[in-house]
């Protein structure tokens, strides 16, 4: 489909796939604040660093649970991620405008998310223990953190491969991706503060200044959920991609190259 037909026709994904970028950046900054500036009551009741990553799991993977189940996100197919989309492109699952078109809106919702919450809570997000919520390499280093990125984005995207191309189980996939998220941000954060998304980076580091090591969070996931997609070709085939949303068990349009009623047909089987 050419690019302006595209645009004309599937705009609205595009922009339901901004705001749920910017709604789960507003969720990532304000949680943080809750639960990391120093005037929070919250932050003086909760000493130890790994309960509240634990919280911070929790409440994110919440909100990617909540984003991908919601009217909007199984509208667009809640990728709210460019590694995501690149990943599903790569799968042939996907016109080249409209991940073309993802891709911007993701970019604009993710920057358009953190302006928003930074308006709100104005200096509590620059506060240094809070820094806009920014993805920075641990103490261990950059070359662990690179890997880690690699390895979580990875895991991340061939479990959605799995579980949304199972009959029985593609239901849950939005259940499978929050409790992934939880996860990640509980036990891997120290290594690279938790990305997966480049995006969700860079608006941290557009908000916080700090861009030094955002290389790592715009080549490490892609490369993760680009090389899941190449191991699940391999091992089970492209014919085994339905589709590019996270849900399809709903009666909202489909915009990709969709093959759900093959994997719908088998549930019914």
């Amino acid at each position: 489909m050419p690019s302006e037909a595209a645009l004309r026709r599937h705009w609205p994904e595009y922009g339901i796939e901004a705001f749920l970028l910017g709604a789960f950046m507003v969720s990532a900054l304000g949680f943080t604040v809750l639960l990391e500036h120093p005037a929070s009551p919250l932050r003086a009741a909760l000493p130890e660093a790994m309960l509240r990553r634990v919280l911070m799991g929790c409440a994110m993977g919440a909100t990617a649970i909540t984003l991908v189940y919601s009217p909007w996100g199984q509208r667009s197919g809640a990728h709210f991620n460019p590694a995501f989309t690149l990943a599903f492109f790569r799968l042939g699952k996907i016109e080249p405008a409209d991940a073309l078109g993802y891709v911007a809106a993701q970019f604009a919702g993710g920057l358009l998310g953190v302006l928003a919450i930074a308006a709100v809570l104005g200096s509590l997000v620059a506060a240094p223990s809070v820094n806009y919520a920014a993805t920075l390499p641990g103490m261990s280093g950059v070359a662990p953190a690179f890997g880690a990125e690699v390895a979580i984005s990875f895991a991340t995207m061939l479990t959605v491969l799995a579980v949304s191309n199972h009959a029985r189980l593609a239901r849950f996939t939005p259940l499978f991706v929050g409790t992934l998220v939880a996860t990640w941000i509980t036990f891997e954060a120290p290594l690279s503060g938790m990305s997966m998304n480049p995006v969700r980076s860079l608006g941290s580091a557009a908000g916080a200044g700090l861009f030094s090591s955002l290389w790592i969070y715009f080549t490490a996931p892609p490369l993760g959920m680009l090389l899941a997609a190449e191991v699940f070709v391999r091992v089970r085939g492209r014919s085994a991609v339905h589709c590019a949303k996270l849900h399809h068990q709903n009666s909202q349009r489909c915009i990709f190259r969709c093959g759900y009623h093959e994997l719908a047909a088998a549930q019914e089987a």
